[in-house]
Order: structure tokens, then C-alpha cells, then sequence
């Protein structure tokens, strides 16, 4: 290769009519001397200086090379911080909707970001009072409908019906009548403005949000829309915001904080309107536990097959408790709360806690309905670790939103094409085996894994069986599917369970953590 000095001065692209473009036209060949270089005369003292003049000049200039070498230090050490800074983990939690998705994300801000867990935890109180009261309704809506004589399962088929759901209803109507009596009635009757009380809640929660779905359209009529229970999924109330459930607490929180005799109308209002919920919920107390622990009620919802229980955002058992006007929310009744989010949201938690202390991670929930997962890939290429979550004890049940799909099903084809995604190939995949205690409780109430998944077969109905094959199945999908050779991690779950889920989650973050700083070139 050849030096800089040998190659011809036509590459520097001197111009034809340039000064240098021969010896002969140098400076010295023209008569004049570098040292009359334009920038050299301005910055030259003028001849006729003083000394005073020149000691002021000589001061400006130091003090002008002080300021100049203290911006260099300073972009110095901004520098060598923006270095030293820890990358954020990414982390982004998968699964169909109702999978658990968001319990996990708050079971990691209860574990590692107790100060602003605590700062959340009162403006759960709306969140949950709307869980309770939704709880309540959706039993007057079916005991609507049983008394008015227009149930369910004297309707019509729909096209999406599966056979299950075709027999459950023949079997329910060759059942003889239940016998309402006039206490249901009053029942009724004294519960009515919880169904005022779920739209304001609605309302206010979604203020902040740019869409906004309801359960009950119509506070004049409430049940009149509810044709078919099983629709109750679709008719969810939920908020489409870019950060979660921190949009919809927003005003609470600060409606919480605001005086009678200070804050802005609107907080005040806010603030009336959250005092009112309150004083009519706990004015409905003993008529929502004498609704829940009816008889008759109890044997409504078995034979339509009901199980609110089993449902995120079941309050019912702890009526006596939330139906006050004093009641302040517990860490597990913010796990369990119920408030769906669409699309994706971005959680940012500085970790105050565990081996991660001062490291800021970002969670990403994402919507699990079909029809949001369009929006997951994008969110593929820089994230260092994938949570996904496949509920285990819905083996007998179907997706909300497409009623001829098995959820276990469903979250076999999602886990299929998660493992199989090259874009996620070097990714680190934990598989989060959820629900089971409410897996256990199925079985121990008799119900039959073979009879929703044949080729469970002979094998023994109990929880350990049952978990070593989902796992096994799992496993299988993801050796099979995966572009190349990776380990399998997998955790069985409840994560409503506050303790049991943040011993799992240490030994998720040690493993995130090793992944994360191998990628970011600390350890080798």
C-alpha cells in the first residue's frame, strides 16, 4: 500500500484554477508567507498593545481556555457515565388473555419496588370495589334471566357453540325450575345502584384512556343486553392506555391526596364521586353476602355453569371486608385485582430490592387476545428475556374470543410459535405453568382431564400427573420447534400467591440477570 505522501495531489480534489495545484504556485512562489495567513493575523496582538492591554487580553484568554476545558471535562464525564451505565433489562411477559400476565408484572413491582408499590397501593381501592361490584351484577344478571323466564338455555344455538355447551344446556332445562321467592326479588331490588355505581367506576377509570368498553350500556335497563352469559369475557371493561393501570390510577391517587377545601374542581369532584361509591357499597353489604350465600342463587350458577369464583377479580369472599368504609387494599388484593389493559404497555421499575438494586427494568404486558398479538414482534429483536404464561387448569374451557378453540389448545399453538420464532432464537424463554391451585381445585371437584384432553388417557386425575404431562408437553413443543438447541425453564405457579411467586421470581431474576449482563460483554 502506499503512503499518503505518494499519492497524486489530484485526489485531494483540488479545483483547476486552485492556487496549489503546481510547486510553481506555492506561497513562497507568489510572494507571500504563511505566517500572512488570515486566521494567524486575527488572532495576533495588535502592534501598538499595551501592557495593560495585553495583561487584560491574556487574562480573557485564560479564563476563556478555563470555561473551554471545563465543558471538555464535562462532556468527559458524561461520557464515561453514559459507559458506565447499566443497561435496562427488557423483559416482556406473553400469553393469551386472563393467562396472568399482569399479576406477574405486579408481583415483580411488589417484590423489587416496595416504595412505589406502597405509593400505588390505596388507588387500588376503585379498581377493586369495581371488581366487586361487576361480581355482583353479573349474578343479577343471570338471576334476571331465570326470573324473567328468558334463560340462557332455552335460547337457540349459536354456530360457535361447542357440543359441551349444546348438552349443558339440554341437561339444564330437563332440570325442573328453580323456585324463586321474594326475597330474591328484594334482592334484587336493594342491589340496583350497584349497576350505577359500576358505570361511574367505569367511567372514571377510563377518563384517561382513548377507548373504552363497558358491561352495562344501559343504567335504566341494565340486563337487557346480557343475551348469553358466556359473552362475558367480550364485554369486559377495559382501558387502552401506554402505561397500564398507572393511566387509570392517575386520578384517584391524586383525588386521594385533595382536601374538601382544596385541589381543583375536578379533583374534588373526583373525590365526591369516590366517597359516594364507597358509602353505597358499604350500604349493600349484607345484601351482596346474602346474594352470594343463597341457596338457590348457588344452584343457578352451577347448572349455567358459572364459576366466578374462578374468575380473576373474585371478590365476593371478601365482601365483609371491602364493602367498608374504611377499607384500605392489602398486597394480595392488588395481585388479584382485576383491570384489563389492551395493547402494550411499558412498566419501568427501578429495582430498590434483590440482587438487581438501582437496575432499572422494563417490563412489557401485552394484550392476549387473537386479535392483539399482531402487536407482540416488534418487540422481539432487543429484549433479553420472555415470560410466558400458559394457564393450566382452563383445559376444559374455550377462548372468549373464538368459543370453538380449547384455551390449552390455544396456548399450545402460541407456545409452538414463540419457540419457533428465529428472531428469538438466542432469547431466553421461561415457561411459567400457571394456575394451579386452580387446577387442583377442578380435579378435587371431580373434573375429568381426559374427558377435554383424550390423550391424557388412564393416567392417575390428580395434580402431580397432571402437571408432569402438561410439562412434558410443553417441554416436547419447544425441543421440536426452537431454530436451535435451548435450555427449558419452567416454574409451576399461582401467581395470586404473593409469597410462593416471589422465591420463583429470585430465582427468575438470577437467571435474567446472568443472561442479560453475558449479552451486555461484563461476564464471559
Amino acid at each position: 500500500m502506499k503512503s499518503a505522501t505518494c499519492y497524486p495531489c489530484e485526489l485531494f480534489h483540488f479545483g483547476p484554477h486552485s492556487s496549489f495545484r503546481n510547486p510553481s504556485d506555492s506561497p513562497s512562489a507568489m510572494g507571500r508567507s504563511f505566517e500572512e495567513d488570515p486566521l494567524t493575523l486575527a488572532m495576533a496582538p495588535p502592534p501598538d498593545e499595551t501592557p495593560e492591554q495585553r495583561q487584560a487580553r491574556e487574562a480573557a484568554e485564560a479564563e476563556a481556555k478555563k470555561i473551554s476545558d471545563e465543558i471538555d471535562e464535562q462532556i468527559r464525564r458524561e461520557r464515561e457515565g453514559d459507559r458506565k451505565k447499566k443497561k435496562p433489562v427488557k423483559l416482556l411477559l406473553l400469553g393469551q388473555s386472563e393467562s396472568g400476565k399482569t399479576a406477574t408484572l405486579k408481583n415483580f413491582q411488589l417484590t423489587y419496588a416496595r416504595r412505589e408499590w406502597s405509593e400505588e397501593r390505596g388507588s387500588w381501592r376503585a379498581v377493586i370495589q369495581l371488581n366487586l361490584v361487576r361480581n355482583v351484577n353479573l349474578i343479577l344478571d343471570h338471576l334476571n334471566q331465570e326470573m324473567v323466564g328468558t334463560s340462557a338455555h332455552s335460547e337457540g344455538h349459536n354456530s360457535d357453540d361447542s357440543a359441551e355447551e349444546i348438552q349443558v344446556r339440554r341437561k339444564a332445562k330437563a332440570l325442573p325450575p328453580l323456585r324463586f321467592k321474594e326475597n330474591h326479588r328484594l334482592l334484587k331490588l336493594r342491589l340496583t345502584p350497584l349497576s350505577s355505581v359500576q358505570v361511574d367506576l367505569e367511567r372514571k377509570l377510563g377518563d384517561a384512556s382513548t377507548e373504552l368498553y363497558t358491561t352495562l350500556v344501559d343504567t335504566a335497563a341494565p340486563f337487557d343486553h346480557a343475551t348469553n352469559a358466556n359473552r362475558r369475557a367480550l364485554q369486559e371493561f377495559s382501558i387502552n392506555s401506554t402505561n397500564g393501570w398507572k393511566t387509570a390510577l392517575d386520578k384517584f391517587r391524586a383525588a386521594r391526596q385533595t382536601r374538601p377545601d382544596t385541589g381543583s374542581d375536578s379533583l374534588r369532584k373526583a373525590k365526591e364521586i369516590d366517597d359516594d361509591v364507597t358509602e353505597i357499597i358499604a350500604s349493600c353489604k349484607d345484601d351482596i353476602k346474602a346474594l352470594w350465600e343463597d341457596p338457590i342463587v348457588a344452584e343457578m350458577l352451577n347448572r349455567r355453569k358459572v364459576r366466578i369464583e374462578d374468575a380473576p377479580g373474585f371478590f365476593l369472599n371478601d365482601t365483609e371486608r371491602i364493602a367498608s368504609r374504611n377499607y384500605q387494599p392489602t398486597d394480595d388484593d392488588v395481585i388479584r385485582a382485576r383491570l384489563r389493559t389492551l395493547g402494550v404497555q411499558e412498566y419501568r421499575f427501578i429495582f430498590d430490592h434483590g440482587r438487581t438494586v438501582g437496575q432499572e427494568w422494563r417490563l412489557y404486558d401485552v394484550g392476549g387476545t387473537r386479535s392483539s398479538r399482531a402487536a407482540w414482534y416488534p418487540y422481539f429483536d432487543d429484549v433479553d428475556a420472555i415470560i410466558f404464561l400458559a394457564p393450566i387448569s382452563p383445559f376444559d374451557e374455550k377462548l372468549a374470543e373464538d368459543r370453538r378453540v380449547n384455551r390449552l389448545e390455544d396456548s399450545y399453538l402460541l407456545w409452538r410459535s414463540v419457540c419457533s420464532c428465529k428472531l428469538l432464537s438466542r432469547t431466553q424463554i421461561i415457561l411459567f405453568l400457571n394456575k394451579c391451585d386452580l387446577l387442583q381445585a377442578k380435579l378435587q371437584r371431580g373434573v375429568r382431564i381426559r374427558d377435554s384432553v383424550p390423550s391424557f388417557g388412564d393416567r392417575k386425575n390428580d395434580l402431580p400427573t397432571a402437571t408432569r404431562y402438561f410439562q412434558q408437553h410443553f417441554k416436547d413443543i419447544s425441543k421440536t420447534y426452537s431454530p436451535v438447541a435451548r435450555p427449558f425453564y419452567m416454574y409451576l405457579t399461582s401467581v395470586i400467591d404473593t409469597r410462593s411467586t416471589a422465591v420463583t421470581l429470585g430465582a427468575v431474576e438470577e437467571s435474567i440477570l446472568r443472561e442479560h449482563l453475558r449479552y451486555a460483554d461484563l461476564i464471559f
